[in-house]
């Protein structure tokens, strides 16, 4: 593949966009692919006890589908109400939230500031869900464990009941146009518009979806620390699991980040020069900004931390109970 040909791949450009219009559930999409590694790297772990191996892999792949499900389905409506004010502005927007978003750029979607403002919404349900999702995931431990791992692991859940299916039939049903509406007043308030103006120029993508897995992985260990349906000897090496792995994750991912910044800049100041004349070029550096530390954040929790996480979270409970 010809190096000029990255910049105008059509799958990359919808990738892009997908990115840029539904960030959470593009991020709950990628997880979807790199989990298929995260349990069987768990599983390679060496020298560490396989029962704990058994839970942690348990807790990746209940993780993956549950938050996938909820973005499937809490997304959907914000993405789309947020395009409508993409698409028609001067209807959900008053005049002067429009020039203040603008903020000089020759459109709306060039701007910083209307990005962020936008981007807090379509990534901020990835925020408001992390708790939600990760009670559901530890719900769902012991059954999962009894399906995957029955024939290794004797796990007295056979009379646990899977939680209630999460009904989003009310959500679609809801008038995309009243939704828009309402993100539009919230859009036009000073509040957002001035924390818009102050935090455009930051790694905003990535602060949200780092802050979305540290509230994810403390909710996380609250309810396994309370579920009595998971073996008490097995809950110190999960927790130590989540909170390794979150901790190296989020650390790693502000280090490469960093390192990656400038050849990230380069390519988006390429990619403009070979797409200047598309009409969605906006909505694709935009999507770019959404890619990178989902990509980021999913390879080093995903692929390279489990090995390290698993093996520290089964060793630190011994040498801390002296055994």
């Amino acid at each position: 593949m010809k190096v000029q040909s990255i910049y105008s791949s059509k799958i990359l450009k919808k990738c892009f966009e997908f990115a840029a219009n539904n960030g959470s559930l593009f991020a709950a999409t990628a997880t979807l692919g790199f989990s298929a590694v995260r349990p069987l790297v768990i599983l390679a772990t060496p020298k560490t006890d396989k029962e704990n191996k058994y839970y942690a892999s348990t807790k990746s792949i209940a993780s993956t589908l549950i938050g996938y499900v909820l973005m499937l389905g809490a997304s959907k409506p914000i993405a789309k109400a947020v395009k409508n004010i993409d698409n028609n502005p001067t209807i959900y927007l008053k005049p002067s939230t429009i020039k203040n978003l603008k903020a000089g750029e020759k459109s709306l979607s060039a701007s910083k500031k209307y990005s962020f403002a936008t981007q807090l919404f379509k990534l901020g349900v990835g925020f408001i869900l992390a708790a939600p999702k990760s009670i559901l995931t530890c719900s769902l431990i012991p059954p999962i464990m009894t399906k995957l791992f029955k024939k290794d692991v004797d796990n007295k859940t056979n009379n646990t009941s899977s939680p209630s299916k999460v009904n989003f039939t009310g959500l679609y049903n809801n008038a995309t146009n009243r939704l828009s509406k309402g993100i539009g007043k919230i859009i036009d308030t000073d509040v957002v518009q001035n924390f818009a103006e102050k935090f455009k120029a930051t790694r905003f993508e990535q602060h949200i979806i780092s802050l979305s897995d540290v509230i994810a992985t403390a909710a996380f260990i609250q309810q396994t620390k309370n579920n009595s349906k998971i073996k008490e000897d097995r809950k110190t090496p999960l927790i130590y699991n989540a909170a390794i792995s979150t901790g190296l994750s989020v650390i790693g991912g502000y280090i490469v980040d960093s390192l990656t910044k400038k050849p990230t800049e380069k390519f988006i100041e390429k990619f403009r020069q070979i797409n200047m004349n598309s009409s969605n070029l906006d909505t694709y550096v935009q999507g770019i900004r959404v890619v990178k530390p989902v990509i980021i954040l999913g390879s080093l929790y995903y692929v390279f931390i489990p090995l390290v996480s698993t093996f520290f979270a089964d060793k630190i409970p011994t040498k801390m109970s002296g055994k």
